[in-house]
């Protein structure tokens, strides 16, 4: 059992270190690292030595194909045994199960010894009607009512009579029918043709064309199956389960041909004939119908399930990426800083919600003004917001996204006039997507329990200028709004996702322990809430700390958590200057023989980039610190504690563009990119409608991947190129010598004309057809989960 176990773990690291292309020594070493709870974060960081330098995706790659490939081992070993046990496991099987590298086809060679519910073939063969069976099948000769006479017994117990030849033949058939359905060669065969060749046909149910109208373009819509985009296949199996759409799988031509293409596979599999069908043999026409039996009753329903299944498995993988993609963007948006910031939650009605924080977060004071409709108190609004700047020496305003969001930006921008030349003071837009999820969160009401949830938001908006990666840890991530089909995913996996991303980022960066929440600090490796919370206790209780070491205070933080989280915390000002690095303080010996060599102390060695930059790290290697290790100390001593977040820069809306009726082909704009798929990229420009750049008028150059170009986050210049105010959808072009086309498509405008890469092959002009669909029901699913209101 032992040697089994050793021979699994092999097979899977040399698998492993296959797929990677690394060597199974990194693996191995990676393996037993994880297998011992450390985290990625910290694997990629401080255990470069063993994993020969594994960064962060290529551990989370093997972190999740080391889970699949011990499923797979655990189901390989009970197969063998279950087969083994009814003592069919023959040096043939065993090597081919043995082989089986997908839990599919595994589950294909298991198929035929499965324990199932007794079957029409299994009757048929307890009424002995086998040798029937495979004499018919071996020679089509014979003629099948004579053959079957001889088969003819009266019942059994049990077994039911076998009256006539009739009875028998269909007996028979049922036995081939299974034994061909459970073929694993011939399913293999089958599903991936199918897979290949085959069409997704979507058609609509008759009296839903008006009630599925946002499904309109897939109405009567047929595509290659293993080539449909995740997002076009998400919004058909939307519309299918809405009620709107039937779909189906087909094979191409097989409406013309005299017999399917699958019916004819499987005659061949068999050697039952050619693909000619009737040859005049006795037995030709009974063997077609089995093979016809076979292919609608068994196998295709069957085949049908389990493609939709692996394309809706493939589409919800590449949207939990794109989602992932662009929450890695967005957590990782450059911080305005610590700056003292008044946020706007913009409002009609019920006013504008006002929340002014101090330069570390903390809430001040609040306000209600109504500059708007019915009220107009444009001028009272402008003296409050005034008031609230000089009382508490505010810098920057945050303007909320949502409803009459540019009217109150025009608002921040009287009163950053109002300021000119007295104190700098600037305004920026800020995304309000999942501030409401906050707002009424239960994290919300213990962090500002005496503040009401409109004022939560406002608070909200405020800390995301200041720190986007602290805020928005707070919020659930499906509910931040830069996914695709987000609700229609698994939605383990997404939250699994989106977990890691949240994970890898925060320590990326690194969190100070003094003025880190709970929520950010329960986010570091090593750590959960609890921990976070009891973190969070000990500095409310004893004040903040003043070294890593006193981590080890914190009730239930052991050593192995110690060894996790310490090198991503940082305390500032603390009695070690190492502690506000990403320095592990297992290697502060090595750090102060390294000082002690260059005749430095370490406050002075610390940001000494000449002396620094003359050391050798192989002169400092020992047995436990490598030469990455020590490249990577020695860079973290010349910049200590740098921040990988890019310089802090916003979009800034054209004044009098405020609606999508302002909006007129040919305009030139700044905006900001709120999501990218895998289509193109929606871009905010501050009328309430994200616009969509197909990914054909991303760049003069051939592209694949819209990242490539744009990221969630980015500022970016675009051009209008049309405006469907009755269907509310914007195309924009960044090739900003494209001209608009009034008889373009909706919502996008005529393809531009595509440059061609080094190969001379064209981005489909063509593509841009596409964008009513995506503009249909992903553009409305973007937008409603981008407001996330």
């Amino acid at each position: 059992m032992a040697k089994d176990f050793m021979d699994a773990h092999d097979k899977i690291i040399r698998r492993l270190a296959e797929e990677l292309t690394v060597r199974p020594p990194q693996v191995k070493a990676t393996v037993e690292l994880l297998d011992g709870g450390a985290t990625v974060p910290f694997i990629a960081r401080y255990r470069k030595e063993l994993t020969g330098g594994l960064d962060d995706i290529q551990l989370r790659a093997l972190h999740e194909r080391l889970a699949y490939l011990r499923e797979l081992e655990e189901r390989r070993a009970a197969v063998l045994s279950a087969i083994d046990e009814q003592g069919k496991l023959s040096d043939a099987l065993a090597a081919q199960i043995q082989a089986a590298d997908t839990k599919q086809r595994l589950e294909d060679l298991y198929l035929p010894y499965k324990k199932k519910r007794r079957t029409k073939a299994q009757i048929a063969r307890e009424a002995g009607l086998e040798p029937l069976s495979k004499t018919l099948l071996a020679d089509p000769t014979l003629v099948p009512e004579d053959e079957a006479a001889k088969y003819l017994r009266a019942a059994e117990g049990d077994i039911p009579a076998v009256e006539d030849a009739k009875a028998a033949l269909d007996g028979a058939k049922q036995i081939l029918m299974e034994r061909f359905a459970e073929d694993p060669e011939l399913v293999g065969q089958l599903r991936e043709r199918l897979w290949r060749e085959g069409e997704l046909s979507s058609r609509v149910i008759a009296g839903k064309q008006q009630e599925g109208a946002k499904f309109s373009d897939y109405f009567e819509h047929n595509e290659q199956l293993s080539k449909v985009p995740s997002h076009r296949a998400l919004a058909m199996f939307r519309g299918r389960n809405e009620g709107v759409l039937a779909l189906s799988l087909r094979l191409p031509g097989e409406d013309e041909a005299p017999l399917h293409p699958a019916q004819v596979a499987i005659a061949r599999h068999f050697d039952i004939f050619n693909g000619s069908g009737d040859q005049g043999r006795p037995a030709d026409r009974w063997l077609a119908e089995v093979v016809r039996w076979t292919w609608r009753v068994k196998l295709y329903t069957h085949l049908e399930t389990e493609l939709m299944g692996r394309l809706r498995e493939r589409a919800e993988r590449e949207a939990i990426e794109v989602f992932a993609a662009n929450l890695k963007d967005l957590l990782l948006a450059a911080p305005a800083g610590q700056k003292a910031t008044l946020a706007i939650d913009p409002g009609l009605r019920t006013g504008c919600k006002v929340a002014v924080v101090d330069a570390t977060g903390q809430f001040l004071e609040h306000a209600t003004i109504y500059p708007h409709a019915p009220r107009h108190a444009w001028e009272a609004s402008l003296a409050e917001l005034s008031r609230l700047v000089e009382k508490h020496d505010v810098a920057l305003v945050a303007v909320g996204n949502g409803t009459a969001s540019r009217e109150t930006d025009r608002l921040a921008g009287e009163l950053v006039k109002g300021f000119a030349g007295k104190r700098a003071l600037s305004k920026v837009m800020v995304s309000e997507a999942g501030a409401s999820v906050y707002s009424a969160s239960e994290y919300a009401s213990r962090e500002l329990p005496e503040l009401d949830v409109t004022i939560r938001g406002a608070v909200s908006i405020a800390r995301r200028l200041q720190d986007p990666l602290a805020e928005l840890v707070k919020i659930e991530p499906k509910s931040i709004g830069v996914g695709q089909y987000q609700h229609d995913v698994s939605q383990l996996q997404l939250s699994r996702s989106l977990e890691a991303v949240i994970e890898d980022c925060v320590n990326a960066v690194g969190v100070d322990l003094n003025t880190a929440s709970s929520a950010l600090l329960s986010r570091v490796a090593g750590l959960n809430a609890a921990l976070a919370d009891n973190i969070v206790a000990r500095r409310n209780a004893q004040g903040p700390f003043t070294s890593r070491r006193a981590l080890l205070e914190v009730s239930r933080l052991g050593p192995k958590t110690f060894e996790q989280c310490a090198g991503f915390l940082r305390i500032m000002s603390g009695d070690n200057p190492l502690d506000a690095s990403a320095v592990h303080p297992e290697a502060y010996p090595l750090v102060e023989r390294i000082a002690q060599r260059s005749g430095r102390d370490l406050a002075g060695l610390i940001g000494d980039s000449a002396t620094l930059k003359s050391l050798k790290p192989a002169e400092f290697a020992d047995e436990r610190f490598g030469v990455p290790t020590i490249v990577d100390i020695l860079a973290e001593l010349d910049k200590p504690g740098r921040d990988p977040r890019p310089e802090f820069k916003a979009a800034e809306f054209r004044e009098g563009v405020e609606s999508l009726k302002d909006l007129e082909p040919g305009m030139i704009l700044e905006g900001s990119v709120t999501n990218v798929t895998h289509f193109g990229a929606f871009v905010d420009i501050g009328v309430h409608q994200d616009g969509l750049v197909h990914i054909s008028a991303l760049s003069d150059r051939f592209i694949e991947d819209p990242r490539t170009v744009v990221k969630a986050g980015d500022i970016v210049r675009v051009k209008v190129m049309s405006v469907d105010l009755a269907r509310s959808r914007i195309g924009l072009t960044m090739r900003l010598d494209d001209q608009p086309d009034d008889h373009g498509e909706p919502g996008g405008g005529k393809a531009p004309r595509r440059g061609r890469d080094d190969k001379g092959r064209g981005q489909a002009a063509g593509k841009v057809t596409e964008t009513a669909s995506q503009m249909g029901a992903l553009g409305t699913a973007l937008l409603q989960a981008k407001k996330g209101r």
